[in-house]
């Protein structure tokens, strides 16, 4: 079957061809009317079992941009709440007849589970710490749209990258594609081990500030103070936080990014957040063409690159 599950599903031409695909599907967006057949007849599933606003709005968008039939799914309505177990609960979808089911769960493997026991489609929204390919791809496609592409770029991701799905799938995909990615950030908060990361690591924030061309911030979690990893989310601004002073050693033609939800005056000041070089809700943007082009790639078309390796 045909499934994204991880970055590492893709070389650099699946992903240059979904981005690709998805700057099609951007032009349906300035339409008066945003909408082609091209999954008409299809089912769609949101099955959510996080809580989501950005993803789960713009895959629903997505699929019914492209004249799908969408149904979303959420446990805290469910007979999840009655004990049914996941693999009960993927079954009985599965067995209404769906095409797709995109899920986010807080488990790792969890996708990479349900794809024994559904013949739909599964695409990963989203998965423990582990990988979210999809925010990769629209990251990639916010940078390209902006910058041109990403081969030669600098990119900083700075903040819990140990915590961060986000982390783990955007460096696989901005290396990928050329880019070279350092990683910013306390020790405490970055994996034990980054062997086979094609990264580079830096502790000073400041250093790296005036060389790069994106920087990438990562939300800080409440429990991470609770957990004693950082003293004090006033000491991780100080040190780490893209605060109103430090936006002048950025570059002007500097992109900040974040994939949100921001906690505004921790790891990103308000000045920072709506400085024109902010392209935040360019992101959040993005987000539905890049899922259109995932969507009508597996559901409508057929398996690319190692996708179709794994499936031939």
């Amino acid at each position: 079957m045909r499934h994204l599950l991880t970055v590492a599903d893709l070389d650099a031409d699946d992903l240059t061809h979904l981005l690709d695909l998805a700057e099609n599907f951007a032009e349906v967006q300035r339409r008066d009317i945003k909408k082609v057949p091209a999954l008409r007849g299809k089912t769609i599933v949101n099955a959510f079992f996080e809580d989501s606003t950005r993803t789960r709005t713009s895959f629903d968008l997505a699929a019914r941009r492209l004249s799908a039939d969408v149904v979303t799914f959420s446990a805290g309505s469910s007979a999840v709440n009655k004990g049914e177990s996941l693999r009960d609960t993927v079954e009985t979808i599965s067995a209404m007849g769906v095409d797709a089911i995109v899920v986010r769960h807080a488990s790792s493997g969890v996708p990479h589970q349900l794809t024994a026991w559904t013949d739909a489609s599964v695409i990963n929204a989203g998965d423990g710490w582990h990988q979210h390919p999809t925010q990769a791809l629209l990251d990639c496609f916010t940078i390209r749209t902006h910058l041109g592409g990403l081969e030669g770029k600098r990119i900083a991701i700075c903040g819990d990258v140990n915590h961060s799905r986000v982390a783990r799938s955007n460096v696989d995909a901005f290396t990928k594609l050329g880019a070279e990615v350092v990683l910013v950030g306390p020790q405490s908060l970055m994996p034990a081990s980054l062997a086979g990361w094609p990264v580079k690591v830096e502790s000073n924030f400041d250093a790296v500030l005036p060389d790069l061309d994106v920087v990438y911030l990562l939300r800080i979690q409440n429990e991470r103070l609770s957990s004693g990893l950082i003293p004090s989310l006033r000491e991780y601004r100080e040190l780490y936080g893209l605060t109103a002073a430090r936006l002048g050693r950025l570059g002007p033609e500097s992109l900040i990014m974040h994939p949100g939800p921001m906690n505004r005056g921790v790891e990103i000041d308000p000045e920072a957040a709506e400085d024109p070089r902010a392209v935040v809700l360019d992101q959040v943007a993005s987000g539905v063409p890049v899922r259109m082009a995932v969507l009508y790639q597996l559901v409508g078309v057929g398996p690319i690159g190692k996708i179709a390796e794994a499936v031939a």
